[in-house]
């Protein structure tokens, strides 16, 4: 199997928090977790398992988007750091938080962007626009999306994982009856892609 076309979607908050759990503690610097998303990637495409060869075709990063009215400085943030990814390869998929009734008591959340993944993911798949689908997120709600192209896809399209690898945090996504390929990075792999900007500055 060689120069199978390998897609990334990254379900940034969740890998975000991951990396925090596996690697790093509450009290340091948000900056800490961060990733360059094409360097992943780049990563993964270099741990191909054995016999196969793979060519990153594209990687997308779904995620949340502040309200610029009512939180301008998050949103600043959150435009310099997608323009970063942007401008690296990466195509982003972004959602506006939704805001509760009485924010900011209770936290904005994200709403929909793991649904964007999933509908991505399975009908990109049916148009054969990868041949290697890639989840870089431990999001169980994306499980039927993974079950779906290996059920309707498979052998032609492959769905594959990626997760961190800590002695805190070895959770993965995984479905029943099926041996779905998993990258394990460790903090050698996050120290190697680490993006350690400070998008509020």
């Amino acid at each position: 199997m060689i120069n199978q076309k390998l897609m990334l979607f990254i379900d940034w908050q969740n890998f975000y928090n991951g990396a925090r759990r596996s690697f790093f503690s509450n009290s340091d610097n948000y900056v800490y977790g961060q990733i360059k998303p094409f360097e992943l990637g780049n990563l993964i495409c270099s741990r191909a398992p054995q016999g196969c060869t793979y060519k990153l075709e594209q990687v997308r990063v779904y995620t949340g988007r502040p309200d610029s009215t009512k939180e301008p400085k998050a949103y600043a943030a959150n435009s310099k750091q997608s323009n970063a990814w942007e401008k690296s390869g990466a195509v982003i998929v972004a959602r506006q938080l939704r805001y509760p009734q009485d924010w900011p008591h209770s936290h904005a959340e994200e709403k929909g962007v793991d649904v964007a993944l999933a509908i991505d993911f399975i009908s990109f798949a049916i148009d054969h626009m990868y041949d290697v689908g890639v989840i870089a997120s431990t999001d169980t709600d994306l499980k039927p999306a993974l079950e779906f192209v290996n059920h309707r896809c498979y052998p032609e399209i492959h769905s594959e994982v990626a997760a961190w690898y800590s002695s805190r945090s070895r959770s993965r996504l995984s479905i029943a009856n099926h041996n779905i390929w998993c990258y394990w990075l460790k903090k050698a792999d996050y120290d190697a892609i680490a993006d350690l900007t400070d998008y509020t500055m």
